[in-house]
């Protein structure tokens, strides 16, 4: 499958839904890159393999050496890394944290949480040569502020102020948005108020592309599966049976057997 390019990727808009999936190293960027238009090294690799509450406590450095690994194994693949929290805290500290992302890793974009509010921001970024993927809605990096994870247009209000969100996102220079935790039918009108990509996650069908966290689509994670995420397979159950009957094996002198001995 061809590299998208950022000019691809916008003109997918109202086209062939983009798929996005998270990816954290270098062997499933290389499994995932087969069926992935975008990988995405999310922040939330903090929660599903650093085993934490949230994502607020990973690092510039932590993210830049997933970010490599995620390259590595998935050369021919458009990828988006998060900037984590904190290094986004006004324009210099941004522009610095990114330009870190662009010299030490092949990464494409980069990804910043936030709504108008962000906008200058992002313009900022953008007029320095940074490519930026915004996100709006249900903003993990706020978790602790909003005390927890709330869905949100649910109301009239909060409708408008996510297509403003947009809006201005789009306005500062992101080529496209991931929406995240949001009613299916307002993801749907900001989906419609903007010109580039829409990429949901539990925000309904009517958006441009969908992404979810490689763990959760596996059904690798257990500790908790969100109401938006279909498991695709039952990973855990998988992995569990196959270490046990290595396990068996290895008791029982089963195994290594003479096709796996020298």
């Amino acid at each position: 499958m061809k590299k998208l390019t950022i000019g691809t990727i916008k003109r997918r808009k109202n086209e062939t839904p983009l798929v996005m999936i998270t990816a954290y190293d270098a062997l499933f960027a290389r499994l995932l890159s087969q069926s992935a238009d975008i990988l995405l090294v999310g922040d939330s690799l903090n929660m599903s393999f650093g085993g934490n509450l949230d994502t607020l406590s990973i690092t510039m450095d932590q993210m830049i050496y997933h970010t490599n690994a995620v390259c590595n194994g998935a050369q021919d693949t458009f990828i988006i890394t998060d900037m984590p929290f904190g290094s986004y805290t006004d324009e210099k500290i941004a522009l610095d944290n990114a330009i870190r992302v662009y010299r030490e890793t092949s990464a494409d974009a980069i990804k910043i949480e936030g709504g108008a509010d962000k906008a200058s921001l992002i313009h900022h970024l953008t007029s320095n040569g940074i490519a930026v993927c915004g996100h709006i809605g249900l903003l993990p990096q706020a978790v602790r502020a909003e005390g927890g994870y709330k869905v949100k247009g649910k109301t009239e209000e909060e409708a408008l102020s996510l297509i403003a969100d947009a809006q201005a996102i789009e306005k500062a220079g992101a080529f496209i948005i991931v929406i995240e935790g949001v009613k299916a039918d307002v993801a749907t009108r900001v989906a419609q108020s903007v010109s580039i990509p829409l990429i949901g996650i539990g925000a309904g069908n009517g958006v441009d592309g969908q992404v979810l966290v490689f763990s959760d689509m596996l059904g690798l994670y257990e500790p908790f599966v969100p109401k938006f995420v279909k498991q695709y397979m039952n990973g855990a159950k998988k992995v569990k049976e196959a270490a046990n009957a290595y396990k068996i094996e290895v008791q029982n002198r089963e195994f290594p057997n003479e096709n796996y001995i020298y």
